[in-house]
Parts: structure tokens; C-alpha cells; sequence
């Protein structure tokens, strides 16, 4: 086998899928999706084919011309890749493929009340996921394009990272090949199709969508806020993100024209797992992302800039993730600093500065994954994510800048993006671009260094804006007991408490923390940033005066920023008996209400500390 992704099976002899066209029928009460997916290859095909598939139960692999059956093999499931799909192709350049997903797809929760006012499904892809949906080649070095059908429940509605077509009645020969169960048919009462298409390449991770009962609000042009139809979270994420417009033409002047038409939002239910999924034409959300100051727009502002980097060009592989996120770090930080000021971005990038940090000290004893470029061989990529490929590789970019001057830096990105728009690279393609297109940049900065280099480099730089420096300043005070004064915070919004926190020192006491909250009241913070910092600082210090909040938070959100965290201050280090006791007890009470990713990572984390 010539692998082209340490995560997938694909080989690089093989020909390529072009286009799917799914026909998706939603069972909601099973959990389960009854489905066939017509593949078209770039060129024909002849020998071993090989995809990508978990959890899922094929039916049948067809030739769709002749209607004949087409011998396949499923592969024993390997914990990381899941199960190879093969079947021996002769000259064909399409096949058909009829399957059903299980209950346990690791990209698809099913939520139902109290976890949503009605049922819901939605898929999460990235990184190696869109194989629990379709079978497919499943790696960011290949981009499809793809078309669906998605039959659910007629008082339900669907959205995807897709143009829509239509809202339509079912048709008998939308889904010939779906193997549904005895009692259920595509064309049953109450049943309604949904269609979608999607024109341009992308990877197989923004595949995406979601089904529910959705409202809309429109918050500019090209802008549609979704969510679960409740009045007062529409109202509030409209005001949240009532800027977007603006930012959508800050990205454009910077790195070129939107080449995706729409940029609709939909805030999903609080057990997603991700602060934001740049699926194009339809970004996924969190709900603590609206915060009431429009700042949980700076979210909106990372995810819009993926639009160029990411979306656009993609990383060819998890080993070159930095691709995708440093570029769009640093873009997000471009378009927030534009249209919310220089010291908002100072603030942000101070606060990546301390995540970075972080997160090299957690890989110490696994330097691999303080690289922007490194092996992942045998590794799954949920359980080594991190801030180092976003921190790291925005930093990166930012010592370009630095090198070169910001003008001629803007006019380096206009053009990477306009050389290699649709299409997967890797690290060595953007070292070589850089060096054709910025002489001599390889004797004025270490790219090896910086690329493959361990931790983080001594060229590295911490933003030295008024606004941090105080901040970080009060922060160092705290060892001495010294706690901010009322008119020292008055101005303060949740990035500067949350870049406070962030700055604590380690060896502070329970009854300074308890002080601290007594007076601020961050244990009670509406923004989850404070909080949850708030908590993991309360947490390590031994103060077990916010167990409640800590099981509140815990058990009412499923995004991994905050579950990692708060599980790993309570069960990292000896002596925490208790917190490790706290801590499972947590867990067996809210893992069904978390996203498969999520119980994946916190399992991880018990696996390595418990």
C-alpha cells in the first residue's frame, strides 16, 4: 500500500473520488442513518480499491451501469483508522456503495430532550470522522466535491456546508439503492428531502450538517444566524454577530475575494465539542461563544478566516496541521484587530501566548508534539490536539512579518493564497514558496528551526501592548497577596479577566483564590473563558469550595476547551484522591450527554493519570 496520510488507508496508486452523491435517509429514534453513496472517479479504474469506513455496515458495493454486484472485504477494525472498505474495480469509473451508519459514529451525536427542545443530529468530521458518515478516502490530501439528499422528519429542517437546493416531497427513485428497515420507507407520510450540492473541492472533513428544529435570523448580506428555534438565543447570537459583515470584507482586503458565496452561522447545542468547525458556507458554533460584548465574535472571526486558509488551501495531513490553524490564527488576529482595535488582538494574542506555553509544558515528556511539523504515525490526532500548531504557527508568521515589514508580508499571503487555492500542501511546498517568493528569508530566520524544531523558539515573541503588560503585571502581584483594585478592573471585559487568570502564579492558596472570587465573583461568570479558567486555578490549588460549579460546568457543556482542563487539574498529580474519585463520578454521569470526540479525549486523559 502507497499511503498518503499516516490516518487513512488511502493509497496514492488509486485513482481519486471526484464526486459523491449521497442519498441519506435520518432514522432519529434508532440513531442511525440508512444510506447509499454513488462515487465518481477522476479517471477509471482498474485493481484494488481501497476507502476509509467506521462503524459502519455495508450493504452492497454496486457497478451502477450494470446493476452487478461488486465483491468487497471489510478490514477488522484498527482503533485509530477504523476498518478498510476493498473491493477490485475493472476499468470502472464509478461505483455505488449502500450502507447504514451505527449508533456509535464517532462524527454524529443524537441528542434529545432535555439535551435539545427537539431531536437533533449533527456531525462534527475533523479530523478522521467523515468515515463513520460515507465511506470515503478520508484524508485533507484529497477534495471532493458531493451532492445529498437528506430525508427526515417533515417537521424538522436540515442545513449543510452546501448550496440548498430545494425542500421537496420524497421521489421513489431518489434512493433506489438505500436498504431501509422492514416498516420504513423513503416515501413515508410525514417524511420530507432536503437537497443540497456542493460545487467546489473540499476535504472530506467539512462535510457536514445538522437536523433539527431551526429558526434563522439574517445579520447582514450574506449572513444567516441558525440555531434550535428559541427566540432569545437567536435574538442574543444576532447581536453577538452582528458585526460579520464587516469582517468579511476586512478578510477579503487582506487575503482576497470570499470564494464561497454564503457564510451562514448555526449555534448548535452546548455538548459541541469545538469552540467553532469552519464547515463552509455554514459555521458551526458553540453557545458560549455568545457572550453579550460581541467579543465571542472573535470566534466567529477565526472560523470566517478559514475561509481563506483551510478551506481554500488545507493542510495535506494531520502532520501538517499548522498549515491550517497558524495561518488562520494569525488571519483571525488581522481581521479582529482591523475591526475591533489593536489592543483587542494584543489581548488575544497574549492569551495564545500563555496557551502555547501551556501546552508545551503538557507535551514535555513527548517533545514531538511541540513541532508544527511531526510524525503522527500510530497517533490519534483528537488525543495530541493542542494550541502549538495555532500558537506556534501563528507565531511563525508573525516573525515573518516582523522580518519583512507588514506590507510586504500582506502582499506574500495574497499571493500563497491565490497560488494554491484548492488544493492540500504540505509544509515543505510553503517553505518552498516562501524562499522563491521572499529571497534570503531562509539566512535571516532558522525555518528548520521553527518548523521541526522541539518547544519554542528563542525568536518567539510575547506582545508587549500597554494593556497586557498591566495585566500580566497585576497578575504577578497576586504572589504577594495583592488582589486588583475595583477602578484598576473596571473596564475590564472577560478577555483581560481571562488573561488574568491565565497569568496566576502557580503556588497561589485556596483562601486567596476564595478571596479573589469573593470580591469578583468569577466563579459565576457568564463567559465559560473565566470560569472554567477561574475553576482550574481553584481546582489546582486544592480548593474544593466550587466542586459544584465544577460539576455544573462539566455536566452543562461538552466543548473540550473546558472538559480538558477541568478533568485534567482534577485527576493530574499525586494526592488528588478525591479529585480523581470527583472527577469519574462526573464523567459517568455526563458522558452520554458529550460528543463521541469528547468522550474519547477524557478517556484519554483518565488513561493517562488515573
Amino acid at each position: 500500500m502507497a499511503a498518503v496520510d499516516p490516518h487513512s488507508f488511502t493509497d496514492s496508486r488509486q485513482a481519486r473520488t471526484r464526486h459523491v452523491a449521497l442519498s441519506l435517509y435520518l432514522d432519529l429514534p434508532s440513531s442511525t442513518i440508512h444510506a447509499s453513496a454513488l462515487f465518481s472517479l477522476q479517471t477509471p479504474h482498474s485493481g484494488p480499491f481501497y476507502l476509509d469506513t467506521r462503524s459502519l455496515t455495508i450493504h452492497s458495493v454496486i457497478h451502477p451501469k450494470t446493476q452487478t454486484p461488486i465483491p468487497f472485504s471489510l478490514s477488522d477494525p484498527d482503533p485509530i483508522k477504523g476498518s478498510l472498505l476493498s473491493f477490485t474495480l475493472s476499468d470502472h469509473s464509478s461505483f455505488l456503495i449502500s450502507y447504514s451508519t451505527s449508533p456509535s459514529s464517532s462524527a454524529l451525536q443524537w441528542l434529545l430532550p432535555p439535551q435539545s427542545s427537539h431531536p437533533f443530529v449533527y456531525t462534527q468530521c475533523q479530523s478522521i470522522h467523515a468515515r463513520s458518515v460515507f465511506p470515503c478516502q478520508d484524508t485533507a490530501a484529497l477534495r471532493i466535491q458531493y451532492s445529498a439528499l437528506l430525508n427526515v422528519p417533515s417537521q424538522l429542517s436540515a442545513v449543510m456546508a452546501a448550496r440548498h437546493v430545494e425542500r421537496r416531497s420524497p421521489k421513489h427513485d431518489d434512493a433506489v439503492h438505500v436498504v431501509l428497515p422492514d416498516g420504513e420507507s423513503w416515501c413515508a407520510q410525514g417524511r420530507i428531502v432536503e437537497e443540497f450540492v456542493m460545487e467546489q473541492s473540499v476535504p472530506p472533513y467539512l462535510f457536514a450538517f445538522a437536523v433539527g428544529e431551526l429558526g434563522n435570523r439574517e445579520v447582514g448580506p450574506r449572513t444567516r444566524v441558525y440555531a434550535e428555534n428559541a427566540a432569545a438565543v437567536l435574538d442574543s447570537a444576532a447581536a453577538e454577530f452582528a458585526g460579520t459583515e464587516d469582517m468579511i470584507r476586512e478578510g477579503e482586503k487582506l487575503f482576497g475575494p470570499y470564494e464561497w458565496e454564503r457564510f451562514d452561522l448555526l449555534v448548535l447545542p452546548p455538548s459541541f465539542p469545538y469552540g467553532g468547525m469552519e464547515n463552509p458556507r455554514m459555521v458551526f458554533l458553540t453557545p458560549t461563544v455568545i457572550k453579550g460584548d460581541a467579543t465571542g465574535a472573535q470566534v466567529v472571526a477565526h472560523e470566517l478566516a478559514h475561509s481563506w486558509t483551510g478551506n481554500l488551501i488545507t493542510n495535506k495531513t494531520n502532520e501538517h496541521f499548522w498549515l491550517n490553524e497558524g495561518f488562520t490564527t494569525y488571519a483571525e488576529r488581522r481581521i479582529v484587530e482591523a475591526v475591533q482595535g489593536e489592543q483587542r488582538a494584543a489581548l488575544n494574542i497574549g492569551i495564545g501566548w500563555r496557551g502555547l506555553n501551556e501546552d508545551v509544558e503538557r507535551f514535555k515528556d513527548n517533545l514531538e508534539f511541540t513541532k508544527l511539523k511531526n510524525n503522527q504515525e500510530g497517533i490519534d490526532p483528537d488525543n495530541v490536539y493542542s494550541q502549538v500548531p495555532y500558537e506556534k504557527g501563528f507565531q511563525f508568521l508573525w516573525r515573518i512579518e516582523r522580518q519583512v515589514g507588514r506590507p510586504a508580508f500582506d502582499e506574500f499571503l495574497k499571493k500563497y493564497i491565490d497560488t494554491f487555492k484548492f488544493k492540500s500542501i504540505d509544509t515543505e511546498t510553503f517553505l518552498d514558496f516562501l524562499k522563491a517568493n521572499i529571497p534570503g528569508i531562509e539566512n535571516q530566520i532558522d525555518l528548520l528551526l521553527w518548523t521541526e524544531g522541539t518547544g519554542i523558539p528563542p525568536d518567539a515573541y510575547e506582545p508587549e501592548s500597554t494593556a497586557y503588560k498591566t495585566i500580566v503585571s497585576l497578575a504577578n502581584e497576586f504572589t504577594n497577596g495583592r488582589m486588583p483594585r475595583e477602578d484598576e478592573v473596571a473596564g475590564w471585559q472577560g478577555q483581560e479577566w481571562e488573561l488574568y487568570l491565565d497569568n496566576l502564579p502557580k503556588s497561589i492558596e485556596a483562601s486567596q483564590v476564595i478571596d479573589l472570587d469573593s470580591r469578583y465573583k468569577l466563579s459565576e461568570s457568564k463567559d465559560y473563558e473565566v470560569k472554567v479558567s477561574f475553576l482550574q486555578r481553584a481546582i489546582s490549588c486544592g480548593c474544593k469550595t466550587y466542586y459544584n460549579e465544577v460539576e455544573k460546568t462539566l455536566k452543562g457543556v461538552g466543548r473540550m476547551k473546558y472538559l480538558r482542563p477541568l478533568y485534567t487539574a482534577l485527576v493530574k498529580g499525586s494526592g488528588k484522591e478525591d479529585g480523581k474519585v470527583f472527577a469519574k463520578r462526573i464523567f459517568s454521569e455526563a458522558r452520554e450527554c458529550y460528543h463521541p470526540i469528547a468522550q474519547g479525549v477524557v478517556e484519554a486523559i483518565f488513561a493517562k493519570h488515573l
